[in-house]
């Protein structure tokens, strides 16, 4: 069961400035690319995506679902093959079904693969398929939003304080968080005039946050899954999963020998 609206959320300190600056940065580049519409679209039509691919799920649509999500597709490998897709299948159903909360839908689909390292993208692809199956109902908790066992992630990106960097973000990374971060994010979109597609709006303030971060602080192991940047939005537009498919019809995802897959 959803946590009622009156339960109390963990306090969350953002900064205004670092908002601000990321919002400004946001707007000044996707003008060059379409304008933010153009990104509002393209989530819009990968919600699409997962809605109707959940509706009678095959291996086919998995695959495609999967190459639109960045922190899954180059990890996947194994699970997207015949042989393993039927259990991955029954898990993705069992997410959806049930009346209890998302945090423990979510723990009872991470249950099923290894808790380990490798496997972490595992959180990923729950978050993800909630998330765009039902924007409305689930706000985006992916480990890119809020990882509270790394320290890592959006909320400290935009977290007030001149010690960010030094510091343990004591906010657990569960629903009310994350619907906490949602609601302070839309009311500032709304006070700074963004009025229609709100959701979709804060996942792409929220990318282009992360975005910033891989371009100034980014290891080696982003830098694998994020190329060096062809123009200023590339990392946010993948970091959404919006480049999953070429124009060559090729997904954007790694069979378990490393090669790219195609969309038959």
């Amino acid at each position: 069961m959803l946590p009622s609206p009156a339960e109390r959320r963990p306090e969350l300190e953002l900064s205004g400035p670092k908002l601000g600056l990321a919002l400004e940065t946001l707007v000044g580049r996707a003008d060059e690319h379409g304008g933010v519409e153009a990104y509002v679209q393209a989530l819009n039509a990968k919600s699409r995506l997962i809605r109707e691919g959940l509706d009678d799920l095959d291996l086919r649509a998995f695959r495609t679902m999967c190459a639109h999500m960045a922190t899954v597709r180059r990890r996947i490998g194994a699970y997207a093959q015949p042989d393993a897709f039927p259990a991955v299948k029954k898990h993705v159903e069992e997410l959806f079904s049930g009346d209890d909360s998302p945090d423990a839908r979510i723990g009872r689909f991470c249950a099923r693969f290894p808790d380990d390292r490798s496997h972490r993208w595992v959180r990923d692809l729950a978050a993800e398929l909630l998330h765009y199956a039902d924007p409305e109902r689930y706000p985006l908790m992916t480990r890119w939003v809020w990882d509270a066992r790394t320290n890592t992630g959006v909320l400290r990106e935009v977290w007030h304080g001149e010690e960010v960097d030094h510091m343990t973000i004591d906010v657990p990374d569960d629903y009310s968080t994350f619907l906490g971060l949602r609601q302070e994010l839309a009311q500032y979109l709304q006070t700074n005039g963004v009025y229609r597609d709100v959701l979709f709006y804060i996942d792409i303030l929220l990318a282009q946050v992360y975005a910033g971060y891989i371009g100034e602080r980014a290891g080696s192991y982003l830098r694998t899954d994020f190329a060096t940047p062809e123009d200023p939005m590339l990392h946010t537009r993948r970091i959404l999963g919006l480049d999953g498919v070429d124009e060559r019809g090729r997904i954007r995802l790694k069979a378990a020998d490393g090669r790219a897959e195609v969309v038959p």
